[in-house]
């Protein structure tokens, strides 16, 4: 349910389905009272719950904070796997409910993204303390000794039940809006969203221990805070992650569009330069500056006139020279993108060579960035792999015989070996251009997949 249009009638009805069930295993708990339902205890955690969506929904802090709208999943989990530690099933259900109903709908249809959201949360953490129950978690927050090595694994299995049980209401939902996802990517999404639901049951553990220890729920409530702020923070890095994806793609898309001779070049050679990034070691941050210095190596040509960049003959001196000048245009263009890092030099200077007769600026063997030894390699290589309209692939083995024979004085040889170990261990699939005889490109991955729906 993530896209801006009116729902299926068949998605209408699995939510009125969803709203109803998630109605009845919440129902127990509004019965007359039972002595062993704690009321207090409920009503302060879906006070609690209610209270973590206020910010998204607020307008001031939203905008202040900057915090993206959940929509369909629960943004803030610790809450509702503590209820389905604490509470029985269905006042673990009746928790979730306010937070849900509370909760900031950006898209429409509004009203009905709301209370998908509380049906789902709901049952999910219904399904969450019957598993917990079941694993006699609250005998052992409450037994004589200590809690949370014999909590612990009730409160993990809790938060996979949770994670389970929403991913599959969520694809449900969107085969009934959208049609039914591949299995490849229920899988994908249910291996995204696992890590962050089983962190937040460790918190959710740390926050049942707190509210049952002879300190009672004041102590839970001096640690909510900083959770939630935490949560906050990780949330605030996918969101802006997303953003910087986002940009990237779009930069690519216009080079794509503007040189249809090289479309899905600029992907493969991000994916080339993340081959041989490994094999030399680096990872984290300085793999992901790789990569989206291979992707955007080539953005500069949107400042080069097209007539020149599809011309089918040999190009003149000044042509050429005008070519030339597509990685000073790059860097101009990207310069000001500060999360890009060193990936800007390696924009400006993957057509250096190391004997120094590559271009802007003449730079020599080390005087050239890594980054930007880097992306050469990748970029020949791809070039010389990939079927144009104008020039055919040539076999990997020959490529790489190309590629051996020019290192040293046009290529780092270090850069050179790194890619034949890749090739060695991965292999590489030759591709077609757009404008090819099939009219698609067989790209090996995207290298910046669309980021999940997530808890925060």
């Amino acid at each position: 349910m993530t896209v801006a249009k009116p729902l299926t009638r068949t998605a209408r009805a699995s939510i009125v389905c969803a709203a109803l069930g998630a109605g009845a295993c919440a129902l127990p708990a509004l019965l007359p009272p039972s002595p062993t339902l704690p009321r207090a205890t409920t009503l302060l955690l879906a006070a609690l719950y209610a209270l973590c969506e206020l910010p998204a929904r607020c307008p001031l802090l939203g905008r202040a904070l900057r915090r993206p709208a959940p929509l369909g999943t629960g943004s803030f989990f610790p809450v509702l796997l503590a209820a389905a530690l604490l509470l029985p099933p269905a006042a673990a259900a009746l928790a979730a409910l306010p937070g849900g109903l509370l909760a900031r709908a950006d898209a429409s249809p509004a009203a009905w993204r709301r209370v998908w959201r509380t049906a789902s949360t709901a049952l999910a953490t219904w399904a969450a303390a019957h598993t917990a129950g079941a694993l006699h978690a609250p005998a052992a927050l409450d037994g004589d000794g200590p809690a949370l090595p014999a909590a612990l694994p009730p409160a993990l299995a809790a938060a996979l039940v949770l994670c389970l049980v929403l991913t599959a209401l969520d694809a449900g939902v969107r085969a009934a809006a959208e049609g039914p996802p591949t299995r490849a990517a229920l899988a994908a999404r249910l291996g995204r969203a696992l890590p962050p639901h089983l962190v937040h049951g460790l918190a959710g553990l740390v926050l049942a221990v707190l509210w049952r220890g002879p300190h009672g729920p004041a102590a839970a409530l001096l640690v909510l805070l900083p959770m939630y702020l935490s949560c906050w923070v990780f949330a605030q890095y996918h969101h802006e992650r997303a953003a910087h994806q986002a940009t990237i793609r779009a930069l690519v898309q216009a080079v794509d569009i503007k040189d249809s001779y090289t479309r899905g070049h600029s992907e493969r050679v991000g994916h080339a330069s993340v081959l041989i990034a490994r094999e030399l070691g680096m990872d984290g941050d300085r793999l992901d500056t790789v990569r989206f210095a291979g992707i955007l190596h080539d953005v500069g040509k949107l400042g080069v006139p097209t007539r020149v960049l599809r011309k089918d003959g040999p190009l003149t001196p000044e042509e050429r020279r005008t070519i030339e000048l597509h990685p000073e245009y790059g860097h101009e263009m990207v310069r000001g993108i500060g999360f890009l890092g060193e990936a800007r030099d390696a924009v400006l200077h993957h057509h250096e060579r190391i004997d120094g007769s590559g271009y802007p600026y003449g730079l020599r063997g080390e005087e050239i960035p890594e980054c930007a030894r880097v992306v050469a390699v990748a970029d020949a290589f791809d070039a010389m792999t990939s079927t144009r309209s104008y020039s055919r692939a040539r076999p990997v083995a020959t490529a790489v015989a190309e590629l051996e024979r020019c290192a040293g004085s046009q290529f780092d040889p270090r850069m050179v070996r790194a890619l034949v170990r890749a090739l060695d261990r991965h292999g590489w699939r030759t591709a077609v251009t757009a404008d090819g005889p099939d009219g698609r490109f067989p790209a090996p991955r995207d290298p910046l997949p669309a980021q999940p729906r997530e808890p925060a």
